[in-house]
């Protein structure tokens, strides 16, 4: 992969010494006085400087086109709940298509909101039956929003 490295990308550390071969989330980008670009790679709960050169572009962060198709996927499998409450029957598909109209705006507040109602109803119906095989779909689209939400806004 040859794309530049933004915040929220998912890198490998290429340079020898501690962090060889460890993986972390880009927490930001800056340059130094020489204009060399330096990368803020999160490993665990700490943060390191890292020049570009010296990472290795793991995976992008999700686009807003691949956060929405996410969101398409997973109205697909809502379909196939079928132990969800009549109130939340309604509820969930209805919070998906609000988060899939909040995303191109960026407004923060809204988005996490319905993100968080939506996550917590899953939460819970996932409770009732976790053992159906839709369940992988979601959860994988799922963080691929969360993602985007937590790197994005």
């Amino acid at each position: 992969m040859k794309d530049k490295i933004e915040k929220g990308d998912i890198v490998l550390i290429n340079k020898i010494g501690k962090y060889h071969n460890q993986v972390g989330e880009v927490s930001g980008v800056d340059y130094n006085i020489f204009f060399v670009k330096i990368v803020i790679v999160k490993l665990g709960n700490q943060e390191e400087n890292f020049e570009e050169k010296d990472l290795q572009l793991q995976s992008k962060k999700p686009s807003i086109e691949e956060v929405v198709t996410s969101i398409d996927k997973i109205l697909e499998q809502v379909e196939q709940i079928t132990n969800l409450p009549t109130k939340e029957k309604v509820e969930l598909p209805n919070r998906l298509k609000y988060l899939k109209l909040d995303i191109p705006k960026l407004d923060q507040q809204l988005i996490q909101k319905n993100f968080d109602v939506i996550d917590k109803i899953f939460t819970v119906t996932r409770e009732a039956d976790s053992s159906a095989n839709f369940w992988q779909e979601i959860d994988s689209n799922l963080e691929k929003i969360s993602w985007w939400i937590r790197t994005s806004l």
